[in-house]
């Protein structure tokens, strides 16, 4: 299996698939790079698609350090600078956006083409001028709680979180096959990853952003409320917003056709950029 090496001597498991201008695609926390599976055949008729397991997850190592969005952030330019990948659209679902904003306010536009983000609040905690947070993971009691949850029931985390991430059924398969996935992820990584991830707030970065972005907003969505992305789409100067009204998280599973055309319309949109 295909692997590069950080800095820090971690080794992260990438999937290489396809020829072409690189898609780069992050997945969500607890999750990896298999979530993608419904869309990467498609994507990789006419692209390079390379899918990325964050540090703690997937076939990627997992280490008991460097699991806050900066680091992840210098993960993807370790990628990015292993595989010698230029004019790359960067795909980021849910904390895989982040990642990509500190990416781009720690070091520029380098490489970088064009940005999908995939429902993604700008801040996770509640504040006294922001409401548009995590579901339950709003405040450092909500923290504390999940984090519990991770140590102490962490099966019955997985199904219930998958299960809200979706407006969806699943086949049997497919399900046992996601939850396989999540069950690579240890706790400590996952506890870790959110302590950092649901306490920045990136509401002042954005607006500074000028890459040419897309927000996918998912209209049913029981972890962020749609407005949360919708923000970006409105403050980051080159982004806008498309709208998937019967989606949950995993709007790539619970509209899989709409989200693939969505991306291959933005891809070629900037064919010629």
């Amino acid at each position: 299996m295909p692997f590069i090496t950080t800095s820090d001597h971690v080794k992260l498991h990438y999937g290489d698939h396809g020829q072409g201008r690189p898609l780069v695609m992050i997945h969500g926390w607890t999750f990896s790079g298999r979530f993608f599976h419904r869309s990467i055949e498609t994507f990789a008729r006419q692209y390079r698609v390379i899918t990325l397991d964050l540090r703690g997850h997937g076939e990627s190592d997992k280490p008991d350090h460097g699991y806050r969005i900066a680091r992840l952030a210098a993960d993807l330019r370790a990628l990015l600078e292993t595989l010698d990948l230029r004019d790359v659209t960067v795909l980021g679902w849910s904390i895989g956006s982040p990642i990509i904003w500190s990416y781009l306010e720690l070091f520029g536009q380098e490489r970088l083409r064009s940005a999908i983000f995939v429902q993604q609040t700008p801040k996770q905690f509640f504040a006294p001028d922001w409401k548009l947070g995590h579901a339950t993971c709003y405040d450092e009691a909500g923290l504390t709680f999940l984090q519990q949850q991770l140590a102490f029931n962490r099966t019955a985390f997985d199904r219930q979180n998958l299960e809200d991430c979706l407006s969806t059924s699943l086949p049997d398969d497919e399900k046992t096959m996601l939850l396989g996935e999540m069950a690579r992820c240890p706790s400590h990584a996952a506890s870790l990853m959110m302590a950092d991830h649901t306490t920045q707030d990136w509401r002042d970065v954005l607006p500074h952003l000028t890459l040419p972005s897309l927000m996918m907003v998912a209209g049913r969505d029981k972890v962020l409320p749609a407005a949360g992305p919708r923000w970006v789409a409105e403050h980051m100067p080159h982004c806008r917003a498309v709208e998937f009204e019967d989606s949950s998280h995993m709007i790539f599973l619970d509209e899989t056709e709409k989200f693939n055309q969505t991306v291959l319309t933005f891809m070629e949109e900037g064919a010629t950029a």
